[in-house]
């Protein structure tokens, strides 16, 4: 009977065991199971990131889109224009100063004089005849003072001998003084004459233009202070003119004196004039709240005629730290104004302050930055928070107001 195999015994058929020949195999099995965990966390992860970033984009795509613009710096707040009426420099209504009839006029509407140039000359008969009587009486009481003066020494001689009484020494010097009145009295009537008679002749008083003659050859001329008195000529100044408008109250403390303005005569279309502002009334109007300015504007050509409309373009300086944006951005709210800016994809609703309104623009002097988008015609149920995609504006409104 052959003998039993131990079991545990090693089969000398079989090749003994290698155990180092399999650990290659399991590091191998290893990396190939860690290589598949890999690429699962990281398809799972690509995954999500994909999921997230599809949920983003979603929510993008579902968000309304603005159109935005960027407010502007103020370097100058822009521009207005006022209407003004144009008037010569000086404008002057000229009357009679004597009574008579007109003998002749020397110049008509339209001629240019010169100071002291003669327009009208006038007959004044009454005046010559009143004249004429005034100088008689003053010979007159001329002899009858010389004739007290004689009197009056005499009497001086006789009071010194004691011949006659001081009573009559002193009617004698009173009379004396009473003729030496007349004498005055009559000299001063005598001069006023004369001067009615200088009037006879109208002189102009300045250089300029006839603008209006309002009497002819044989017209009766007389000489009131009444406001019933008729004028013979009007003369204008026209070598400057001064164009006088009205600036509203929020743009009164931007007149400068000497600063250059550009005007604009509807009798001259599309040709500009520079005035200068000389003055203003340095007060407002109670019923229109306006400054009264001057400027003036040089006509030595006589291109411009006074009377005319006018137009005067008044540059606004701009607030310092302040920007523009268009009017059609303002929320009008009941708790203050607003304007919509995209700010994270999110609507922030963000009070503003206004300086000068400029029309189409509006002057923010607190709230924005150059940097900020701020929505164009935002719709008035627009929340604070709302989701938002912002679009530039191609061409945004410039920041003056025409």
């Amino acid at each position: 009977m052959p003998p039993r195999e131990n079991p545990h015994s090693p089969n000398p058929d079989l090749p003994p065991r290698n155990n180092g020949s399999r650990s290659p195999i399991v590091v191998a099995v290893f990396i190939v199971l860690a290589v598949l965990v890999v690429a699962i966390v990281f398809a799972i992860l690509s995954r999500l990131h994909d999921e997230s970033a599809l949920k983003k984009a979603t929510l993008e795509d579902a968000a309304p889109i603005f159109n935005v613009v960027h407010p502007s710096p103020v370097l100058s707040a822009g521009e207005i224009t006022l209407p003004g009426s144009a008037q010569a420099f000086m404008d002057t209504a000229i009357y009679a100063r004597t009574n008579g009839y007109l003998k002749s006029w020397k110049a008509d509407i339209g001629a240019h004089v010169k100071q002291g140039d003669i327009l009208a000359e006038i007959e004044t008969p009454e005046v010559d005849q009143q004249l004429q009587q005034t100088q008689a009486d003053l010979k007159n009481a001329q002899a009858n003072l010389e004739l007290s003066q004689v009197t009056e020494a005499r009497a001086e001689g006789l009071f010194k001998t004691k011949t006659i009484s001081s009573q009559e020494r002193d009617q004698a010097t009173t009379d004396l003084a009473a003729k030496r009145a007349l004498v005055d009295s009559g000299q001063a009537n005598v001069r006023r004459l004369e001067q009615l008679k200088g009037f006879e002749k109208v002189a102009a008083p300045f250089d300029g233009v006839i603008t209006a003659r309002s009497t002819d050859v044989g017209a009766l001329i007389q000489a009131t202070s009444s406001t019933s008195a008729k004028e013979l000529f009007h003369l204008a100044d026209n070598h400057i003119l001064r164009v006088y408008f009205s600036v509203p109250e929020v743009y009164a403390a931007s007149i400068k004196h000497n600063e250059e303005v550009q005007i604009a005569f509807d009798a001259f279309p599309g040709e500009k004039f520079t005035g200068t502002l000389v003055r203003d009334s340095a007060a407002l109007d109670p019923a229109s709240h306006t400054l009264n300015v001057e400027a003036d504007v040089q006509n030595r050509d006589g291109r411009l005629f006074p009377g005319g409309y006018a137009s005067v373009r008044l540059k606004i300086p701009g607030t310092s730290g302040a920007v523009t944006i268009p009017a059609n951005t303002l929320l009008f709210r009941a708790e203050g104004l607003r304007v919509a800016v995209v700010r994270d994809s999110k609507v922030a609703l963000v009070p503003i302050e206004i300086g000068h309104d400029l029309g189409n623009t509006v002057e923010v002097t607190s709230g924005l930055t150059p940097k900020d988008a701020v929505v164009l015609d935002p719709p008035d149920s627009l929340a604070d928070g709302t989701p938002a995609r912002a679009q530039e504006e191609p061409s945004a409104p410039a920041p003056v107001a025409k």
